[in-house]
């Protein structure tokens, strides 16, 4: 039986995408073991992938070295024996427990220094690894092996799975209906402003589809609950506020969704991983990278000049990437969707 410990990467997107890298191990090895070492926020999503056997919390912060407690649990997990470590973050830091678990073979980009803590490192070719998601499936096969479609949607798309039992006590818990459509709408990004379409423009989603007796969910997180009151007070009839739902909730509810409106966020990628329609909308960011890994999405991203620069804030102090994608384009979109 061959294991797999996997460090994960901080962010739910990318989370979310490394599935596809599970997918793989299992294709390979369907006996495997797989183990993530992440972040606890990930715990809820880790286990809704049939994939992973356990997900290993990892207590040190994102950015913090913290070398003793890297230490302690490097030698806590010698005694799993892990054939492989795979290390999605590029940093430093991440290929430091791998090595304190004297973890045989430890496979990763050459990133941050760390030569010698890596023992199979390898060299990236943006080119043939346009895809944050090409990337993590990269280091799933052996070096020199090309057994991989990295073209292929298939093999590309992440997958969580929904819990029924647990989805029915959230139906009731947030008054959600089964007998009218739902729409869910993801307001906010946490890497910052240049990510978020205006709250004016989901607000005037949100009211086109409320009047046409949709349910209208405004999904997030604790910190977003600020911008979807803001939202709400906008409104003639509140939306449905989910900023307070846990991650598993999330999961569960947008498993509902006729359609998700999302910015490039983390909830954009859940929102592919459950098979649903999305419209994702894309300001500083670019679908080139990080793109929507469904056949049902829908990208709206204006072409500037600008445009992508990546900043969590515009440079330029006009956010006109965003601005200039209309409500009423995406309504439209969203309307042409249904009718089919």
């Amino acid at each position: 039986m061959r294991k797999y410990l996997v460090v994960g990467p901080s962010w739910i997107g990318d989370m979310i995408m490394a599935n596809a890298l599970f997918r793989l191990l299992k294709s390979q090895y369907p006996d495997c073991v797989i183990d993530v070492l992440a972040p606890a926020w990930s715990h809820p999503v880790l286990a809704r992938m049939s994939e992973v056997r356990q997900s290993i919390v990892m207590p040190v912060g994102h950015g913090v070295l913290n070398l003793k407690m890297r230490y302690l649990i490097g030698r806590e997990l010698r005694n799993q024996k892990y054939d492989q470590a795979i290390l999605l973050p590029n940093t430093f830091k991440s290929a430091l427990i791998p090595w304190f678990a004297r973890i045989p073979l430890r496979t990763g980009w050459r990133g941050e220094w760390r030569y010698g803590l890596i023992n199979d490192m390898r060299i990236l070719d943006k080119k043939r690894y346009p895809l944050m998601v090409q990337r993590y499936l990269a280091l799933g096969e052996s070096m020199g092996s090309e057994s991989i479609d990295f073209k292929n949607q298939s093999t590309l798309i992440p997958l969580i799975q929904v819990d029924p039992e647990a989805r029915k006590i959230a139906v009731a818990k947030y008054f959600i209906s089964t007998e009218k459509p739902l729409l869910i709408l993801c307001p906010g990004a946490q890497y910052g402003n240049s990510k978020r379409w205006p709250e004016t423009y989901f607000a005037k989603v949100a009211e086109y589809f409320l009047n046409k007796n949709w349910q209208v969910g405004l999904l997030g997180g604790k910190s977003e609950s600020e911008l979807v009151e803001k939202i709400n007070q906008s409104l003639t009839q509140p939306a449905i506020d989910l900023t307070k739902t846990s991650l598993s909730e999330a999961i569960d509810l947008m498993s509902l969704a006729n359609v998700v409106v999302s910015n490039d966020s983390g909830l954009m990628h859940m929102a592919c991983a459950l098979d649903r329609k999305i419209i994702a909308i894309y300001g500083s960011s670019s679908p080139d990278f990080t793109p929507p890994l469904s056949q049902k999405a829908v990208i709206f991203s204006k072409s500037l000049p600008c445009k992508p620069c990546f900043k969590r804030e515009c440079p330029l102090k006009h956010l006109n990437c965003l601005k200039m994608i209309s409500p009423e384009e995406v309504m439209q979109k969203i309307d042409e969707e249904e009718s089919k």
